[in-house]
């Protein structure tokens, strides 16, 4: 049986480099050989876990074998992808993945700028079109804030909202950040360190009908909800840690709802093929240039150390963008 390097998570929670047998294709499997990918606070947090296994959601690389019921792809085939929770990650050289969540690499982007994308697209548009509700196209003017636009999600997010033509708010805490965020292309940054609601009225909003939560929630709860317009929708990627006050929902008829990329994947979804779809249309706007990746940042070569920095990195909690790692030096 052919072996493969890959970066394993002991169960004592130390990334260490291993050899590991190839898996091979079956089913709907693509078998791809993994040229470059991106860390997310997820890997951070399954790391945590110490379960013994190989991490990483993002991947971008080379089909090199199929299951005997794919449909989309072939061998040779330049593919991107977020993976599934529930199965071995990317950090390895070969990863196998069901084609229904996998999308065709934008062309002139290298790998490790596609491997940059996959994960926080896929969130940053689910949880703006498939769970607030908002149109993909001509939402008009509405004001969308974004908590944390800075970050990965944060970062594909500005720039689809504006794709849909929203008036994007955007929250940043750092000069740095600050002006990435406005590179993106929001209409306005403020401090999510400070009370939101008199940086609205200083925008001219007394409270705006959508909010994308991509920080923890639980700190932002009173400001958010004080903010959110009646009949408002308030997304976020995090589940709450501690208890709240649901009576500004309840009296302003609002919605709270969540975004978690894996539950296609996990639960095997009559419509997880909408990953698939997703990925294929975010490779036209890539292509076509209204979108641009979020990479900021690569290490090499793929290993223990590079991930132990990149997973340092990530935990300080000061991360613009993405972060990608590749296996070439």
């Amino acid at each position: 049986m052919q072996r493969m390097r890959a970066v394993l998570l002991t169960a004592g929670g130390e990334l260490v480099d291993t050899e590991l047998p190839q898996p091979q294709a079956a089913g709907r499997d693509l078998l791809v050989r993994v040229r470059a990918v991106a860390v997310n606070p997820v890997d951070t947090k399954q790391r945590a876990t110490g379960d013994g296994r190989v991490l990483g959601f993002d991947v971008a690389g080379e089909v090199v074998a199929t299951g005997p019921a794919c449909q989309w792809f072939r061998p040779g085939d330049a593919v991107y992808y977020a993976g599934d929770l529930t199965r071995p990650g990317g950090f390895s050289e070969y990863h196998l993945v069901d084609e229904r969540i996998v999308g065709r690499k934008p062309k002139g982007l290298r790998y490790v700028e596609a491997a940059a994308l996959p994960l926080t697209t896929l969130t940053a548009w689910e949880g703006l079109f498939d769970r607030m509700g908002i149109p993909e196209r001509g939402a008009g003017p509405v004001p969308l804030l974004i908590l944390g636009a800075a970050g990965g999600v944060g970062s594909m997010a500005v720039q689809l909202a504006r794709w849909a033509g929203l008036t994007v708010i955007g929250t940043a805490s750092r000069p740095e950040s600050t002006a990435w965020v406005k590179e993106l292309g929001a209409h306005a940054v403020i401090d999510h360190h400070q009370p939101l609601r008199p940086q609205l009225y200083d925008l001219g909003y007394k409270d705006v009908p959508y909010i994308f939560c991509l920080n923890a929630i639980d700190n932002h709860w009173d400001g958010l909800t004080e903010v959110l317009a009646p009949q408002g929708t308030l997304c976020s990627i995090l589940p709450p840690l501690t208890a709240h006050d649901w009576r500004p929902l309840f009296e302003k008829s609002a919605t709270w709802c969540f975004e978690l990329m894996f539950t296609r994947s996990r639960w095997q979804t009559p419509d997880m093929e909408r990953q698939h779809q997703i990925l294929e249309r975010a490779a036209d706007l890539l292509e076509a240039g209204v979108l641009r990746t979020t990479l900021r940042e690569t290490l090499a070569p793929l290993s223990a150390q590079t991930l132990t920095e990149a997973f340092a990195r990530l935990q300080g909690g000061h991360t613009i963008g993405k972060i990608g790692l590749t296996w070439d030096a």
